[in-house]
């Protein structure tokens, strides 16, 4: 399975972005998650959802101004991104686990064993 993210740009502060991560076939993951890594910072949680029934789970960091959803007919997951802040700058990447054999938490980025290729958010001040 390869995961294809998009939607990364450059916007003010206040602005809002859509990430997108299409998956390349129909993948038996339990949770498709979202993580960013700041520059000079570590790899952090941001969102994951549940492929199947769409419960999300959200960052303390960034609740009420992201949201993540699924498309399940285009093996695709949403990151809609609002409000955004200068700290929001990272590079965003989209992450599907093995399955229902992962056993770690989904904000753990050790639970996911595909990865997109990463986007580039930028947000001014």
């Amino acid at each position: 399975v390869q995961l294809q993210a998009s939607g990364g740009g450059l916007v003010q502060a206040g602005g809002s972005l859509r990430l997108s991560c299409a998956a390349s076939a129909r993948t038996f993951s339990v949770f498709v998650g979202w993580f960013r890594q700041p520059p000079g910072k570590e790899r952090e949680f941001v969102a994951a959802i549940r492929w199947s029934g769409g419960s999300t789970y959200i960052a303390d960091s960034v609740k009420g101004r992201f949201t993540i959803s699924r498309d399940n007919d285009k093996n695709t997951a949403y990151l809609q991104m609002t409000s955004l802040k200068p700290e929001d700058t990272a590079v965003y990447y989209c992450a599907a686990d093995g399955g229902p054999s992962s056993l770690k938490s989904y904000y753990n980025r050790d639970r996911y064993r595909y990865w997109g290729q990463g986007t580039q958010v930028t947000v001014s001040s």
